[in-house]
Order: C-alpha cells, then sequence, then structure tokens
C-alpha cells in the first residue's frame, strides 16, 4: 500500500496528516494508541461529549498529559500538541485539518458531523456505521459532490470485508459470498441490556468496573451489529441481502467454500452474490471447530477450468467441485488499523470502501409483543433488534430503520417478531436524521427497486 512511506514524506515536509477524533471511546483509543506512534500522522483533536472522559482514556493508553494540554486548535497547530473539546463542529471547522473521524456509533450525530465535514472539506472516516447503515448512500454521494472522501473504517469488519471482494474481483474471480463471523444462537435475538451479561458469562457489575456498555455489547450479541454491518458490505460492494435475513450458519474455516455457495450447489445461498454472517456456535451451543469469531471472508468462484486447477496445484481449499474456494482473515483490530483509513484518504484521495448503492437495510424487529403506547429504546436495549432486509423489501413495507427506533412511542401494538413499521411510530418528521433518510429513500428507491 506504500502508506508508510508516503506518510514519511508528508512528516518530512513538515506536512502531517492532521486528524480530529469525535468520540473518544473505546475505538478511539485504539487508534489514539497507535496514532502517536505513525510518523506524518498528527491528532490535532479530539471532541467528546464528555472531555475528561477522553482525558482519562488518553492517560490510560499511555498518553503524556503534555501531548493533550493544548488551550485551542491554534496552539495545538502550531506546536502538534493536541486540542481537547466537547464542542464537534468547531473541531470539524479547525484551520489545518485534514481528517475527522466520527466514532460516535450515533447514526443523528454521524448524519450532522458528514454534513459539516462537506461544508468544511474535510475528508470523513465513518467508525459509525449506524449512520451509515442508515443513510450511507446519501452521505457518499453529497461528499463526493463536495469533493471529500466519505470511508468506512478500515480495521472494522466491513472495510475488511470490501478490502478482500475487491482483491477478489480485481483478479477475476467472481464473488460468491462475503462477510464475517459472530457468536451466534437463535435466542440472542431476545437478549436485552438486562440479560446481556448473562450470555456473556459475566457479572453485571464486573462489566460495569471494565467500563462494558451494555446496549453496546448487546447490540453485538442480538444480530442488530450483524445486520448492521452487513447493510455497510452489501451497499459499498454491491452485493445482495438475503430475503430473510441472515442465517448465522454454523461454519469453520474449512467448511467455507463447501457452505457458503448457492444451494442449488449444496451450499446455504440463495443465489451467488450475498452476504452472509456465520456462527462459531453450533445450535447446541457447542463451538464451531476452527471458528471465525473475530474475522471476515470472502467465497468465490473460478470461471473457467483452468483457474479450479490452478486451485488444486497451489492447494486451495475448495469445495467438492473444486470452483468454489475461499480466503479469510482470523482476526480485525478495529482502531488499532484505522491509520490505514486515514492515509488511504489524505494522500491518495481513496476510501477504505465506501457506499455505491443501496442493496441492504436494517429494520427495527419487536424481540417481544409490544403494546401501542411503548417508547422504542433502539439498538441494543429491550424492546427491538435491527434485522437485515433487501433495500426494495424494507422499501414495499416501510420498515422503520433501527437507526430510528430510539425513544420513539408506538401508535400501533405489535407481535413478537413482527417488523415495526413507520407508520406504527409517533416519530419527528422535521429532525435532520429523519429528512435525511426520507431524502434517501426517495433519492434511492429506483436502484432499491430495480433489485426486486
Amino acid at each position: 500500500m506504500n502508506f508508510h512511506s508516503l506518510l514519511g514524506e508528508r512528516a518530512a515536509a513538515g506536512r502531517p496528516v492532521r486528524v480530529g477524533l469525535i468520540g473518544g471511546g473505546k475505538f478511539g483509543s485504539m487508534f489514539l494508541s497507535q496514532a502517536r506512534r505513525v510518523a506524518g500522522l498528527h491528532v490535532l483533536g479530539i471532541a467528546d461529549l464528555a472531555p475528561e472522559r477522553a482525558r482519562v482514556n488518553l492517560a490510560r493508553i499511555g498518553w503524556e498529559e503534555e501531548r493533550y494540554a493544548a488551550t485551542s486548535f491554534a496552539a495545538a497547530l502550531q506546536d502538534g500538541g493536541t486540542h481537547i473539546t466537547d464542542d464537534a463542529e468547531r473541531l470539524v471547522a479547525a484551520d489545518g485539518l485534514d481528517v475527522i473521524i466520527d466514532a460516535t456509533g450515533d447514526p443523528a450525530a454521524g448524519i450532522r458531523h458528514v454534513t459539516l465535514a462537506c461544508a468544511h472539506k474535510r475528508h470523513i472516516v465513518m467508525v459509525n456505521v449506524e449512520a451509515d447503515a442508515l443513510a450511507g448512500p446519501l452521505l457518499a454521494r453529497r461528499a463526493r459532490e463536495a469533493g471529500i472522501v466519505y470511508s468506512l473504517a478500515y480495521g472494522d469488519q466491513p472495510a475488511l470485508i470490501a478490502e478482500q471482494v475487491d482483491w477478489a474481483r480485481t483478479c477475476g474471480f467472481e464473488i460468491v459470498a462475503a462477510g464475517k463471523g459472530t457468536k451466534y444462537l437463535p435466542e440472542y435475538h431476545a437478549s436485552t441490556d438486562e440479560t446481556v451479561w448473562d450470555f456473556y458469562g459475566i457479572s453485571a457489575e464486573r462489566a460495569a468496573l471494565g467500563g462494558m456498555n451494555a446496549k453496546m455489547f448487546n447490540s453485538f450479541l442480538d444480530g442488530t451489529k450483524s445486520g448492521i454491518e452487513m447493510a455497510a458490505v452489501a451497499n459499498a460492494c454491491g452485493l445482495d441481502c438475503p430475503a430473510d435475513g441472515l442465517s448465522f450458519p454454523a461454519v469453520g474455516t474449512q467448511e467455507l467454500a463447501a457452505v457458503l455457495k448457492p444451494r442449488g450447489d449444496g451450499g446455504v445461498l440463495e443465489r451467488r452474490g450475498m452476504v452472509e454472517v456465520i456462527s462459531c456456535l453450533n445450535r447446541d451451543g457447542t463451538p464451531v471447530e476452527r471458528d471465525l469469531r473475530w474475522g471476515v471472508y470472502v467465497t468465490f468462484a473460478a470461471r473457467d477450468d483452468y483457474a479450479a486447477q490452478c486451485f488444486a496445484e497451489y492447494g486451495l481449499i475448495t469445495d467438492e467441485s473444486g470452483i468454489y474456494t475461499a480466503m479469510y482473515r482470523p482476526w480485525h483490530l478495529i482502531g488499532l488499523e484505522l491509520a490505514v483509513s486515514v492515509a488511504s484518504a489524505a494522500v491518495r484521495g481513496e476510501p477504505t470502501g465506501t457506499p455505491q448503492t443501496w442493496n441492504g437495510d436494517v429494520v427495527a424487529v419487536a424481540k417481544r409483543a409490544l403494546a401501542a403506547g411503548e417508547t422504542l429504546d433502539g439498538e441494543g436495549g429491550s424492546t427491538v433488534w435491527g434485522r437485515l432486509m433487501p433495500a426494495a423489501d424494507s422499501l414495499a413495507l416501510g420498515g422503520l430503520p433501527i437507526g430510528l427506533s430510539h425513544d420513539v412511542r408506538l401508535k400501533n401494538p405489535i407481535a413478537v417478531g413482527q417488523p415495526v413499521r413507520w407508520q406504527d411510530v409517533a416519530i419527528d418528521e422535521t429532525s435532520a436524521a429523519v429528512r435525511v433518510r426520507r431524502e434517501m429513500e426517495a433519492a434511492f428507491a429506483p436502484e432499491a427497486r430495480a433489485a426486486e
């Protein structure tokens, strides 16, 4: 990739890539722990709603206090330090800034930050995949029109999957499936932020001591985060989503090529070119051998007998036909790898994955029978989880995006397992997030319907 050399040239010329981070939590802290070690990167500022929390995290990851003692962005620009603020808008507008990282996980905040990045001509790296699943195709289009890069976050699974998809296509192979691993059992869909620690096998007290956020961890467990991330992959790579949602087959790395292929060829997919998430647990709760819980994969197909012969000659693991094979990466390092996206945007003007079309959506589904008058508590809560759907199906249903399901009141009762629709909730149509989502539905509806 040569980013290290290119960043080194920037450093030698006194023109480091200046970065602003919004959100100083776990992902942001992991990035910051490495950023100070990369020549050619300068963290100009950090914006967090709780600045003191950001300072605590910086001390915990080993930053010397003088590194983040700058009293203003101008001072940080002058002396190479970092200024901490609670004002994200001031950070985006700061002189000298090249790249913004949104690591908030808040869909509405993400939309606002992309709008600011467009206005101030800052490239933006979206760790905030929740915002990307809600309105990414429109946000990326706006960024292109503004002349900036809108990028998925390298180190997070969607960008790593997109990289593997691009590799396979560049080599002339046909993508059959792309996705990631996770820990899944069907009963996890009913998990709430009050029961989540039972599934993880730890006490609520221990989780609290570790600073673990119950709703965030529950969104990983109940299937919501998997749906959000696969929507991002489908939209960035032009892949299709399963009509019935993710099925989470229990698959080890040795079986990827045999299982992640079309049903007509003995696999589990509707057809070639799908996203899917695999589980590290068999349905009886026993572990899958050689699981891919922390990793990503692609399965791809030889387009002729000669390529299939080469698969065999060079030791690739294939299905029985020899046509299907797989590549996988067994882990992802989230924020520790994020500098790749920053460098790609700043020195090459290229994203590490970006939405191209609207193929996938994530709709709120009832975890239990919900009564009219109840208030939904959004991603990772006790009322709904997010199911991946083809965007065309979501449009036809009028499904409520999971990213807009927080703190909204139900007008109609919803049976357990049923999707929530726009018409089922009292929602503020004037809010910026709702308006942007509605605009995206209108702008991309023809593409989504063409996928039916």
